[in-house]
């Protein structure tokens, strides 16, 4: 049986003679992790390129080119070393020439067609939407990863919940989720927070010195080696204000439409389309315009969004993470495509769940907690 990197190279493979090339440089953080089972060749986080560069060429060679100050540590900590052909240089080297990798590339490959998943020189065509379509479909062993990232995800978002109180200001709220998330190995690489008025003003909440007082929203994208899970939790002091259980219901509802609706071989589109019928429904129906929806996830906090013109098309073994929002309330997990539907991998335990029945699949949102 072919290993997981084995997989991966071989759907490049296929991908450079569909396209025509010799050769593709992965330098992107989120490539690298990819195609080496989980590796890290990022040192500044800030910026999407990495440290250290993997090779794949037409005739399904791997190798991971790096100066000499990442070589050591990435054959030794971030990758399967047997798994690819090191080839090391100088920092000097690389920064005497912007085309330093790609004429390595050309000569390792023995053609001068060479792609890049993000743009590193203008020479170069960058191809990462074509990337996409091979990383999305996730093997068996990134699907146990993403299960273990999820249900870790979902656990400490419920934890978080017995560590916080009102007064705390968001941003110190922010500080405890994305600490108890580390823990764990897990990087918050998106931490929303919003107390009470500023749930419904905005809907990319960055914490502030605002202080809890009734409700709150927290939502955060946690990242583990490479893959991504998006989830979302309201909580409020005492009893739940009416109105916010009605959009709260609402919510899930449009929620689990989008659920029913990701199934093998349905467009982006089509799926936007039933959120959008849904909304309507709800007695919501200008809400949609309001903020996207969500889409494919993976590698990326969404792979693809669904739209009214989304040509993407859904597959079983892909991750989604759907987050559709009325204004002062919002329901988000991530779920794995299956042969018999949809599998939630974000729930918490012991959180509060909005069941809906559509098309005679019956689906479980989270509620509001009331603490």
């Amino acid at each position: 049986m072919a290993t997981e990197i084995e997989m991966k190279t071989e759907r490049l493979r296929q991908l450079l003679d569909r396209q025509g090339l010799d050769g593709l440089l992965l330098n992107g953080q989120h490539n690298f992790a990819w195609i080496t089972g989980g590796g890290s060749n990022g040192v500044d986080t800030s910026r999407e390129n990495g440290a250290a560069t993997i090779l794949v060429t037409r005739d399904g060679r791997r190798l991971i080119l790096a100066s000499r100050i990442e070589m050591e540590r990435m054959l030794n900590e971030q990758l399967l070393a047997d798994e690819f052909e090191p080839i090391q240089f100088g920092w000097q080297d690389e920064r005497a020439s912007s085309s330093y990798l790609i004429d390595r590339a050309i000569d390792i490959s023995g053609g001068t067609r060479i792609a890049s998943d993000i743009p590193i020189d203008p020479a170069v065509k960058a191809i990462d939407g074509r990337i996409s379509e091979c990383r999305v479909r996730l093997t068996p062993q990134e699907i146990d990863r993403i299960r273990i990232l999820g249900s870790d995800a979902g656990r400490v978002m419920r934890k978080i919940f017995d560590r916080i109180a009102p007064r705390e200001t968001e941003i110190e709220i922010a500080a405890k989720l994305t600490f108890e998330m580390a823990v764990l190995g897990i990087k918050a690489i998106v931490t929303l927070v919003a107390a009470d008025e500023r749930i419904a003003k905005y809907r990319h909440p960055m914490p502030t010195g605002n202080r809890w007082k009734k409700t709150v929203l927290l939502v955060v994208c946690a990242k583990r080696d490479g893959l991504i899970v998006s989830l979302s939790r309201i909580a409020t002091v005492g009893q739940t204000d009416p109105e916010l259980v009605d959009r709260t219901h609402a919510a899930a509802f449009v929620n689990s439409v989008l659920w029913n609706a990701t199934r093998e071989g349905v467009k982006g589109s089509e799926i936007y389309h039933a959120a959008a019928r849904a909304y309507k429904c709800s007695g919501f129906a200008d809400e949609i315009d309001k903020h996207h929806q969500g889409g494919a996830a993976g590698y990326r906090t969404r792979e693809w969004l669904a739209h009214p013109h989304s040509q993407e098309v859904a597959h079983t073994n892909m991750a989604y993470a759907w987050n559709p929002s009325i204004t002062g309330t919002k329901v988000e997990e991530t779920v794995i495509a299956g042969e018999n539907g949809v599998g939630v991998i974000t729930s918490s335990a012991g959180f509060p769940k909005i069941e809906h029945t559509i098309e005679g699949s019956t689906y479980f949102s989270p509620g509001i907690l009331e603490i």
